[in-house]
């Protein structure tokens, strides 16, 4: 991946190969019935095997609810499945400020990258994504870490819009599920690569397509109230947070229809939202191996990636550190769920807490050794 690192002072893309049109248009889990109520299958299904379309939008609805974590037959059934049998929840996933001692033994002689996801992580998810502003003491938690951390914001919003909120030059910034990445010119001198600004779309030639669909999206979900379609350059987001639960099948009919013109598009779940990504490989997992490459930690054994994520899109980036046994992720939930992460945090609260912890303890092993 090395060749595909440019340095750029304007916009370039990176041919990365299509997947092909059998990519399923709607890769996640389908839940099933209970004699206990709505339940979700605890393996994640690569293929929806679908009949009538009837059915198949009842799939859709079905996953919508089970994607939000505020619905009540949702969570209770994710709570209930973990409670039955094996270890609890906060056995499987620890929380990471309980944990913290482990993790900084981990990270012993090791260089410490820091990836954050934004909304829900960074700052709390709220009815108008518009204002899902951070708080000042979370950005200066973030600024703190960045001083002694090589730190990257990983989100689904477009770049452009990631940066007005966190406003924080010194930072990485991977934006569209990691389909726009920047790395800034003046990046701290720990960083072990040289201080070129290098900038990664490696689905540049989609854009049209994607513009094209956003048109169409805002004039057919005009109908549905409360439904918000946000524009995030090199993917959609279609929120359905304020939309009456009643109107999601209306609201996943609409979603449907436009995109069966559209195969080379994909869709997938947040936290009530519809995502709607071109069929590339590539996500989150596959931009913080970019970041890592482009910093100059490629192959590294004395670096300890931690990824902190709230969302289904995160998985990807916790399976990655995962299958390489090298750092950690931290999945910010305050229901059980399954995951790749090994550590769990409740809130954004408790992030900036542990980032503050973090802080202190760097501090004090550069007071206590200055060459840590």
């Amino acid at each position: 991946m090395t060749n595909q690192n440019v340095v750029v002072p304007d916009t370039i893309g990176i041919a990365i190969p299509a997947v092909t049109n059998s990519t399923p248009l709607f890769p996640y889990p389908l839940p099933k019935a209970a004699s206990s109520g709505f339940s979700v299958r605890r393996k994640f299904l690569p293929h929806l095997e679908l009949g009538s379309n009837a059915s198949r939008l009842n799939v859709w609805v079905d996953s919508m609810k089970a994607s939000s974590p505020t619905h009540a037959k949702a969570s209770a059934a994710l709570a209930a499945s973990h409670s039955d049998t094996g270890p609890t929840w906060m056995m499987r996933q620890p929380s990471a400020l309980s944990m913290f001692g482990e993790i900084t033994r981990a990270s012993k002689g090791k260089q410490i990258v820091m990836f954050l996801d934004y909304d829900g992580t960074l700052s709390p998810i709220v009815d108008d994504p518009d204002r899902a502003f951070m708080s000042d003491a979370m950005r200066d938690a973030v600024r703190d870490v960045a001083r002694y951390f090589p730190t990257a914001i990983v989100s689904g919003r477009c770049l452009d819009k990631v940066y007005n909120f966190v406003k924080l030059a010194e930072l990485c910034y991977a934006g569209s599920h990691g389909m726009d990445i920047k790395v800034p010119a003046n990046r701290p001198s720990f960083m072990k690569a040289n201080a070129k600004a290098v900038l990664c779309q490696p689905a540049s030639k989609y854009l049209p397509m994607i513009g094209k669909v956003y048109k169409i999206l805002l004039e057919t979900t005009k109908s549905t109230p409360g439904a918000k379609v946000e524009n995030n350059k090199f993917c959609l987001s279609v929120h359905f947070r304020c939309v009456n639960e009643k109107r999601w099948s209306d609201l996943a009919e609409q979603v449907k229809l436009v995109l069966e013109e559209y195969p080379k598009l994909k869709l997938t779940l947040g936290r009530k939202v519809l995502e709607i990504r071109p069929t590339i490989k590539w996500d989150k997992g596959k931009a913080m191996e970019f970041l890592l490459e482009s910093l100059g930690f490629a192959n590294c054994k004395d670096v300890f990636p931690v990824y902190i994520g709230d969302d289904r899109t995160d998985e990807d980036a916790f399976k990655v550190l995962k299958d390489r046994g090298q750092g950690f992720g931290i999945l910010v939930s305050k229901i059980p769920k399954e995951t790749n992460a090994s550590y769990s945090l409740q809130e954004p609260s408790e992030v900036m807490d542990f980032l503050q912890r973090l802080v202190e303890w760097k501090r004090f092993s550069l007071q206590s050794c200055p060459n840590v």
